[in-house]
């Protein structure tokens, strides 16, 4: 901790050790306590020590595919076909800029945030809230999907679990999503570990709760909502990213989908009709998960096709931190 945090907290420490002796003595009140109570009313508003960071383990390693039979070529109608499932969704105009909103508490431990985003329907773009959900199994990630610009178009690839965050654009969809990784939390000892520094925590609802300042200037960025084209987010996939991706996966659960759909009958969730600010961007209760979904690897060694993705069974990982 450098030297001028620790001589604003002396100072904010020693006001408050001082008007609390004063209303002590006028009171009667027990003078250590509330001297106790001013410190750790100060210690909490300060950042905590920096130290290696939890969630780094939120990225696969950079090293050799996890697969045994390496990828197919891209395809050659998306560049981003080695990082993401193949586009859900095609719209001749970019999507709006992401809304500003408040996250609601987790219902409970072990719940995954899956941050709100435009989807493309009947009447243009609409609001699919964001939504705490179970995930569908132990130590599962989720790598929010995102709006890519190519060949005059923009795609929507949706997102998938899996055991590393992997690609979705560079997008910054806050509360831990900065645009590359997830800094919200992580998986330890089979639960789920909270940074309330990115998300809005009830600690008598949820016990395993830590705080690390991982990027300070995070949500002070431009909230564009798609990668690429003008005015769209520049990143481009890292060696983690593609280690993530030849991961075994899992799909959107029905759960997430029908949760996409029902929101898509809404009207009031329609950029036409809400002008960027929907009237629900995010929902208290959590969406439940699949059973029997178990992550699968996309290519096998079979001539080079498509083999998982698409498997909406249950069970336990055995790929536990």
């Amino acid at each position: 901790m450098n030297s001028l945090p620790r001589f604003a907290f002396s100072i904010a420490l020693t006001l408050a050790a001082a008007l609390c002796l004063a209303g002590a003595h006028l009171k009667r009140m027990p003078a250590i306590t509330c001297v106790q109570a001013a410190t750790l009313g100060a210690q909490d508003q300060m950042p905590p020590d920096q130290g290696p960071d939890p969630a780094a383990v939120n990225e696969a390693p950079s090293g050799p595919s996890y697969t045994t039979e390496a990828p197919p070529p891209p395809d050659q109608n998306s560049d981003d076909s080695g990082y993401a499932d193949q586009p859900a969704e095609t719209a001749d105009q970019p999507p709006p800029a992401l809304p500003d909103y408040q996250q609601p508490p987790p219902p409970g431990d072990d719940y995954i945030w899956t941050p709100g985003y435009w989807a493309w329907g009947p009447r243009g773009y609409y609001w699919v809230p964001g939504a705490w959900v179970e995930p569908p199994y132990m130590g599962a990630l989720w790598t929010p999907g995102y709006w890519g610009f190519y060949g005059g178009r923009y795609l929507f690839y949706p997102g998938h679990w899996g055991l590393h965050i992997g690609f979705y654009g560079g997008i910054n969809y806050g509360f831990g999503y900065i645009g590359l990784g997830y800094e919200g939390g992580y998986w330890h000892a089979n639960h789920f570990f909270y940074n309330r520094v990115y998300n809005n925590i009830n600690v008598r609802v949820v016990h395993n709760v830590y705080s690390y300042h991982a990027n300070m200037h995070a949500d002070r960025v431009p909230r564009q909502s798609y990668r690429g084209g003008p005015g769209g987010v520049e990143a481009r996939p890292r060696q983690s990213d593609a280690a993530a991706w030849h991961e075994p996966t899992a799909p959107r659960m029905r759960s997430q989908t029908q949760h996409a759909q029902n929101y898509g009958a809404v009207r009031g969730q329609y950029a036409s009709q809400n002008h960027g600010k929907p009237p629900s961007p995010a929902i208290k209760h959590p969406l439940p998960a699949d059973r029997n979904v178990q992550p699968t690897q996309r290519w096998q060694n079979r001539g080079g096709q498509n083999q998982g993705g698409q498997n909406h069974g249950r069970g336990e990982s055995d790929h536990h931190r």
